[in-house]
């Protein structure tokens, strides 16, 4: 599985959709994801990847981490971990 069909599959566990309901250009916001959901989504991405994410919970928009949709997200945790090996 891809690493973007695994973001892609633990945010829609989340948000309570198929996989095939979330596309790139979704937001979390569109996905009826709230902070509570988005901060979940991160610890799951951040095990199932073994990375870890600088995300600013309390002020997501500060974070270095784009979090604008969801291919900003697929984008972030590739590059991340093109950067660990």
């Amino acid at each position: 599985m891809s690493t973007r069909d695994k973001v892609i599959a633990i945010i829609a566990e989340q948000a309570v959709l198929s996989p095939s309901d979330v596309t790139p250009d979704s937001t979390l916001e569109d996905l009826g994801i709230d902070s509570l959901g988005l901060v979940e989504s991160i610890f799951a991405i951040e095990e199932e990847f073994d990375i870890s994410i600088p995300f600013n919970a309390n002020d997501p928009k500060e974070s270095d981490f784009d979090i604008s949709n969801v291919g900003a997200i697929i984008a972030g945790i590739e590059k991340m971990i093109a950067e660990q090996s």
